[in-house]
């Protein structure tokens, strides 16, 4: 009996064992999964912990760098107003230069007027062949004085950037013979040949700089010929018009083509005095050229002469005629002003007295006055009657040369001709001389170029 009572307590135990293991299996394994998850979960404050590190650091940084940034902003801000005051001090210097520039030129060009005018009746008047030479000298000189002096203020004017294009259609034709004509008695002196084609085109640009620009190439050619001659052509290229001056001149080293356009500079061909001169007007040119948007080309053979071109768009506009700068007379068809009566209205008494002296010499009955207030006077003179006024433009107390102008042709005739005689060459006063039917003529004036003038108004 006791054998086989005992069998079932063993299977008991084995039963309890193996469910005892199960469990311990079922915690063991409980116990990893937790242990997994809570390593995960350390592992996930460990990089939690590491990126608020980081982020602190970035912080740090962030604000070192927005501090960096601003005081290099501060710094940018501090440099542009120093810019700006800078260039505002610049801009008042040049227009301050270019206001100096201005007036200085003006009163200058007032007494090289005055000694003009006198020089001019002193050359008439003297006997002698050394005595006339000498006053050809002075007359020269006064040239280059005024010349330099025009050439100073027109580079004052563009640096200053207040030359504003007018651009229009211009006829190549009727400009190229003015200009020629104009050249040609300095041509005739040297003995040298000048001619021009114009192939018929027309061109846009402003008439006044463009001819300032070919008068400058065109002296320059003549500055540096000695044998030949100089040619002024227009031909076609596309859309575009290139406008050429040739010489035959000892042309340009290579060396000298960079700096050639520079002021103050001379090419080396320039050492004697006949080719004296101040190195400013292809500076010119390249100003006005820039302005005016028209390239200058340089092409030059040492011994051979030089081309200097300009390219600037071709039109088919009608063209605006304009009255070219009346030319002196030959012989004694230039004396055909006597017996005219003048009125001269100028501040200046050096001028009047000039005006006074010349005008005696050519055999004008002359009336002289200062301003407004002595024109009241002159009406009440029923002894004069004007045949001619002549008028600076500024007179004293604001007044201007138009006002008198006005007020004299009221008084005896609306159509009494009339020159306006100035050192100011703004595009206001010739407005304001082309809306009263007047002539313009620029200090110093040329006395066969005021002869001639007056005698072609009084017909």
């Amino acid at each position: 009996m006791g054998p086989t009572a005992s069998l079932p307590q063993t299977d008991k135990k084995d039963a309890t064992t193996l469910e005892l293991e199960r469990r311990i299996q079922k915690l063991e394994r409980i116990n990893a999964a937790l242990m997994n998850r809570v390593e995960r979960s350390l592992d996930q404050q460990a990089n939690a912990y590491t990126m608020f590190q980081t982020a602190i650091g970035l912080e740090s940084q962030v604000r070192i760098r927005t501090e960096e940034l601003n005081n290099a902003l501060d710094k940018l801000e501090t440099a542009n107003q120093e810019l700006t005051a800078a260039r505002d001090t610049a801009e008042r210097a040049n227009s301050v230069k270019t206001r100096f520039f201005t007036a200085v030129s003006h009163d200058v060009l007032q007494p090289l007027h005055a000694a003009q005018l006198s020089l001019s009746a002193l050359i008439d008047g003297t006997g002698s062949d050394d005595q006339r030479r000498l006053a050809l000298q002075v007359d020269h000189a006064l040239a280059s004085i005024e010349e330099l002096l025009r050439t100073m203020l027109d580079l004052s004017k563009l640096e200053a950037g207040i030359v504003r294009p007018q651009i229009e259609p211009i006829r190549l034709e009727s400009l190229f013979q003015s200009l020629v004509l104009d050249m040609q008695p300095l041509i005739t002196t040297q003995k040298l040949g000048i001619a021009h084609r114009s192939a018929g085109l027309a061109v846009l640009s402003d008439p006044l700089m463009l001819r300032r620009i070919l008068q400058n190439l065109l002296a320059n050619a003549l500055h540096y010929t000695r044998h030949g001659g100089i040619l002024l052509a227009a031909r076609k290229r596309g859309g575009q018009v290139r406008i050429e001056v040739w010489d035959t001149g000892p042309g340009i080293p290579e060396a000298e083509c960079e700096r050639i356009f520079e002021e103050f500079q001379r090419g080396s061909s320039s050492n004697d005095a006949h080719r004296a001169g101040f190195g400013l007007g292809l500076s010119i040119v390249n100003r006005m050229a820039q302005t005016l948007e028209h390239p200058v080309n340089l092409c030059t053979r040492v011994g051979r002469g030089t081309r200097f071109s300009l390219m600037l768009p071709i039109t088919d506009a009608p063209t605006i005629e304009r009255r070219t700068e009346v030319q002196p007379p030959k012989g004694s068809q230039a004396f055909g002003v006597a017996e005219a009566r003048v009125l001269v209205i100028d501040n200046d008494t050096l001028i009047l007295q000039a005006m006074q002296d010349l005008l005696d010499r050519w055999s004008c009955p002359t009336y002289v006055v200062r301003g407004l207030a002595e024109i009241d006077t002159l009406i009440a003179n029923e002894d004069f009657r004007p045949d001619i006024v002549l008028a600076d433009y500024h007179l004293d107390m604001g007044h201007l040369g138009t006002e008198a102008i006005t007020k004299i042709r009221s008084a005896f005739d609306p159509q009494l001709p009339a020159v306006i005689i100035t050192a100011d060459r703004s595009e206001q006063i010739s407005s304001d001389a082309e809306a009263l039917g007047c002539e313009v003529l620029h200090k110093p004036i040329r006395p066969a170029e005021l002869r001639a003038l007056m005698q072609h108004l009084l017909g």
